[in-house]
C-alpha cells in the first residue's frame, strides 16, 4: 500500500521541513508501518566536492575500523560521528571530499565489500534518512523535526516484496547523476524487462527493489538528454502496473502516476508551497486544501525551483 509525499517552498530559503515532512508523513503512518525515509534537499551547506556517506555497521568494533581504513585509502574523513539506532547494527555517518563525482561510486563498492556493512547513502546536495519503525520514532531518532531544507520526499512503506530493513527502506537513490531520489506506491510488472536493457548499459543494481529499477531508469534517461518531465513521461509508456512515484533532484520534484490510475496521489498550491502526497489528510498538515487536485491517470506534474 505505502505512502508518498513531496513538498517544495518556491522561495527557495531553508523551512523547517524536516518537521513537514513529518507531520505529513504521520498522516500516512497508516499506509505503511514497517519503515520509513526522507529526502530533503538545501540543507547539507557542504562546499563543492563534499559529500555525506551513512553507513551500516553490525555492533563490532573491527568493522568500523575497516570502513574507515577503506575509506581513508581514498580520501581521508573529514568529520565523523555514529548515529542513535536500534538493532543489531549502528548508523556511522562521516563526511568526505572527492576531486570528481565519478570517484564516488568506486568508495562506495570497496566499502560496500566488507562484510556486515552496508552504505545507506552517498550524497551532496540533500540528506537521507530512513530507518525500520514508525514515522514518530524515526523522526525522533534522527532529530529530523530540526532538520531545515527547501524540498523534500518522504515515504511510509508496507513490504510486499522485498526485507524489511535500513538499506530496503524508500527512499532509493542512484549514483550514476549525482543526488536524485525516488520514493514509490506500487508495483513495476514489467521490471525485468525495464532493468535489462540498463543493466546491458553498465547499471549495476544492488537489489531486486522495482523501486531502485525506477530511479536508475530516470537517472538514465537524465543522463541522455532528457529532461525531468520528459523522462517522466516516457517511464508511463515503458512501466506496467499500478504505480505512483515522486523523483526528487537538487532543483524540486516531480511525479508520475500509471495510465489506469491504480495508486491515489493528490496535490496542492498555493503562492509559497507545492505539496503531493498519497491522501488529502497528509497534505492538509502544511497546506490548505481548499483548491486539491487529483493527479489523473497517466499524469505527469513537476515543480522546479
Amino acid at each position: 500500500m505505502c505512502g508518498i509525499a513531496g513538498i517544495v517552498y518556491k522561495d527557495k530559503k531553508l523551512h523547517n521541513i524536516g518537521s513537514d515532512m513529518t507531520d505529513m508523513l504521520d498522516a500516512l503512518q497508516h499506509r505503511g508501518p514497517d519503515s520509513a525515509g526522507y529526502a530533503i534537499y538545501g540543507g547539507n551547506n557542504l562546499k563543492k566536492g563534499e559529500y555525506i556517506l551513512k553507513i551500516q555497521v553490525k555492533h563490532q568494533e573491527r568493522l568500523l575500523n575497516q570502513v574507515q581504513d577503506a575509506i581513508n585509502i581514498i580520501t581521508p574523513i573529514k568529520s565523523d560521528e555514529i548515529l542513535p539506532s536500534i538493532g543489531d547494527s549502528y548508523v556511522y555517518k562521516c563526511k568526505i571530499e572527492l576531486e570528481d563525482f565519478k570517484d564516488l561510486k568506486p568508495l562506495i563498492s570497496s566499502v560496500d565489500a566488507i562484510d556486515d556493512v552496508i552504505v545507506l547513502s552517498g550524497t551532496h546536495s540533500f540528506d537521507m534518512i530512513k530507518d525500520v519503525g514508525s514515522v514518530l520514532d524515526i523522526a525522533s531518532r534522527y532529530d529530523v523535526r530540526n532538520v531545515k531544507g527547501t524540498h523534500a520526499i518522504g515515504h511510509t512503506r508496507f513490504s510486499t516484496e522485498s526485507n524489511v530493513d535500513r538499506y530496503h527502506a524508500h527512499p532509493f537513490q542512484t549514483y550514476i547523476i549525482q543526488d536524485i531520489s525516488v520514493v514509490h506506491n506500487g508495483q513495476i510488472t514489467n521490471y525485468w524487462n525495464v532493468r535489462d536493457p540498463l543493466e546491458r548499459k553498465g547499471h549495476v543494481f544492488e537489489t531486486f527493489n522495482d523501486t531502485e529499477c525506477l530511479v536508475h531508469y530516470i537517472a538514465d534517461k537524465l543522463n541522455t538528454g532528457y529532461s525531468l518531465e520528459e523522462a517522466l513521461k516516457q517511464s508511463v509508456e515503458d512501466m506496467d502496473g499500478p504505480f505512483s512515484y515522486i523523483i526528487a533532484t537538487p532543483q524540486g520534484i516531480g511525479i508520475a502516476k500509471d495510465k489506469l490510475g491504480l495508486r491515489p496521489g493528490v496535490m496542492a498550491e498555493t503562492d509559497d508551497i507545492f505539496a503531493i502526497a498519497s491522501e488529502e489528510t497528509s497534505l492538509s498538515k502544511v497546506i490548505d486544501t481548499k483548491n486539491i487536485e487529483q493527479i489523473y491517470p497517466g499524469e505527469v506534474r513537476v515543480f522546479e525551483i
